[in-house]
């Protein structure tokens, strides 16, 4: 009776301990606040995806979700920076010994190295109307729905996916872009990959420029288009009904589709 107890309470002791690690696995940062309108929520990411929606209320809310195997997670900082732009918030990994440490910042100001770091940090972040969304990653999907303003989403290693979006900028290099646009477009709006295919949902009676072109892939569309100039089965430049905003769509590995949505 007692050795039953004791492997019993052993039991249990072995499972508690492997619970904790397990929630070891996962650390959470969150950061909620105002961003003017025009202005924008920046994510600069390198290792992770970063996944947006439109908010309930007025205010921008971030979660930034740590996962790792054999590295210190606390050697990645997650920091916040306000500027004349909006926020700014940035995973910023160690920097390489003897090199200017990493910092969070805009353009050539954001250091990218992650020294083999297996920190992954992953940004969950909801948008309020008239705030625009600067989502970047290196190794991550990003994807980005009901987002009323302009997206800009940039990774290398992952797909982009955005859904009824304003403004659209979406690039990408090994991955594919699918997009669904909810209403007529006021901007011009590009979708370019080099390993990937790319496909665009539009709305009826849409009236825009498009430019197409791929180099290994097809072009198919729902859509009639009046040609401008030369084209052929890789490429094409051409309007859809009235004209309007540039839609520009380009690959070099994988095909272009346009898709009427009704």
């Amino acid at each position: 009776m007692m050795r039953n107890t004791v492997r019993q309470l052993a039991a249990a002791a072995a499972w508690l301990v492997c619970l904790g690690a397990a929630e070891a696995r996962a650390q959470d940062f969150e950061w909620q606040g105002s961003v003017d309108p025009g202005d924008a929520i920046a994510i600069r990411g390198v290792n992770g995806s970063v996944t947006a929606s439109a908010a309930s209320g007025g205010q921008v809310r971030v979660r930034a979700t740590k996962e790792w195997d054999d590295d210190d997670p606390d050697s990645v900082r997650i920091e916040v920076v306000e500027d004349r732009r909006g926020v700014l918030i940035c995973a910023v990994y160690p920097s390489r010994r003897g090199r200017d440490p990493n910092r969070c910042g805009r353009e050539g100001d954001y250091e990218m190295n992650v020294r083999d770091n297996d920190v992954k940090v992953h940004f969950t972040v909801e948008v309020p109307p008239g705030v625009d969304l600067e989502a970047r990653t290196v190794n991550g999907e990003i994807e980005a729905q009901g987002i009323s303003d302009e997206v800009e989403a940039r990774t290398v290693n992952g797909g982009i996916s955005v859904v009824g979006a304003g403004a659209v900028s979406a690039t990408t290099v090994n991955g594919s872009i699918e997009a669904r646009l909810a209403s007529q477009p006021s901007d011009d709006l590009s979708f370019i990959t080099v390993n990937g295919g790319i496909r665009l949902v539009l709305p009826d009676g849409i009236d825009a420029d498009v430019s197409i072109r791929t180099v290994n892939g097809a072009i198919d569309t729902e859509f009639p288009l009046t040609i401008r100039g030369r084209w052929g089965p890789k490429s094409a430049s051409g309007e859809i009904g009235a004209g309007g905003p540039e839609i520009e769509l380009g690959t070099v590995n994988g095909g272009i589709t346009l898709v009427r949505g009704g």
